[in-house]
């Protein structure tokens, strides 16, 4: 079977429980921009330098997976995220916060690999306003709306521990 369907021809797409909804719906675009997030960070999973990071973008690239399927789904869906995941991608932050002292505002993208990750950063905070549309009109798991809330967070100290290491996070420095 083809991955070239042109059942989408009219505009319109085909949700994992089968239902059709146009291309532009909520629903369509919050998952959307989930699975923008998982190629965005695949691309940061080759730039990063440590081994720590990376192994961590493979666990959040497999939840994205969950993610977008919770999200292209209009009722149960077999794979969901748990409360368990919410909780350990938060102990992550909480971890890197122990390791990488912030007091102030950062300037994003001292490194080749934090400038990525701050754009996966971003990514996921619009993901997250668009899970909030949706949510707005339909049901959306409270763990998929607080894990992608929490998945910014974790990105955004995956970056300043890339630039930790390399001795590149640099702080505004107030006139």
């Amino acid at each position: 079977m083809s991955i070239s369907t042109k059942t989408g021809d009219k505009g319109k797409t085909s949700l994992w429980t089968g239902e059709r909804v146009r291309k532009d719906d909520a629903r369509v675009e919050a998952y959307g921009t989930a699975d923008e997030l998982n190629s965005a960070i695949a691309e940061a999973k080759h730039l990063v330098k440590t081994n720590k990071v990376k192994d961590i973008i493979i666990e959040i690239q497999n939840d994205l997976f969950q993610v977008a399927g919770a999200l292209a789904s209009t009722g149960e869906y077999a794979y969901p995220i748990k409360n368990e995941d919410v909780e350990r991608i938060t102990q992550y932050v909480y971890d890197f916060e122990k390791e990488v002292k912030l007091d102030g505002f950062v300037i994003p993208g001292s490194t080749m690999q934090s400038a990525k990750l701050d754009v996966c950063r971003t990514i996921a905070r619009r993901a997250e306003r668009r899970i909030l549309t949706l949510a707005d009109n339909e049901t959306v798991p409270e763990p998929v709306k607080q894990y992608v809330n929490r998945l910014s967070d974790l990105i955004y100290m995956l970056a300043r521990f890339e630039e930790k290491n390399e001795g590149k996070l640099e702080m505004k420095k107030w006139e």
